[in-house]
């Protein structure tokens, strides 16, 4: 029988591990001070009528700790390489040489490092907040099979794999959010 329970658990296991993989690729595109390709992820440019990210019609590299540089396979993509950055939020203005383009990084201050701080605290809650919804959804599931003949003991038992499985992600979370942080205020 507890080959059974397991099977039940796992639709909810999957989405929880999705809301951690979905945290981590948003604190990606946090600049911590250092140049880190992945703030160009969310950056589309016009490639021939079609909408695609940067890494697909440049060469993107970080030659130095805080500069990124951005190599285009076609030299008509610099000048549209560069309104895309321009318009986004990210802040940095884009230098180019003809050839390739540089995002130099400034110098996080006090200030800046603590609002950073904040949004990952924020996107950490968001987190754990969509996980105790899985959990929710999980033992409302569990509820209804009571109908289907399932003892009140396995559905107690179902509910509680649910609460050890919904800690073990919130504590992931907290960690998640406590590396960042440390990252961040790291001068």
């Amino acid at each position: 029988m507890a080959k059974q329970t397991d099977e039940r658990i796992v639709p909810f296991e999957k989405k929880m591990d999705k809301t951690i993989a979905n945290l981590e690729s948003e604190f990606g595109t946090i600049r911590a001070g250092r140049a880190n390709p992945h703030v160009l992820d969310r950056i589309m440019v016009d490639y021939y009528g079609c909408p695609t990210p940067i890494q697909q019609v440049a060469n993107v590299s970080v030659p130095e700790p805080r500069m990124i540089q951005i190599q285009p396979w076609e030299s008509s993509m610099i000048k549209v390489i560069s309104k895309a950055i321009m318009t986004s939020d990210l802040g940095i203005n884009p230098t180019n040489d003809g050839k390739s383009i540089r995002l130099l990084f400034p110098e996080l201050t006090e200030e800046r490092r603590k609002e950073l701080v904040k949004d990952v605290k924020k996107k950490g809650e968001g987190a754990k907040v969509a996980i105790r919804n899985i959990r929710r959804d999980a033992n409302e599931a569990f509820k209804k099979l009571a109908k289907e003949d399932v003892s009140e003991d396995q559905i107690k038992e179902l509910e509680e794999k649910t609460q050890k499985m919904t800690d073990k992600y919130i504590k992931e979370v907290d960690q998640m959010v406590d590396v960042k942080s440390k990252e961040i205020l790291k001068v």
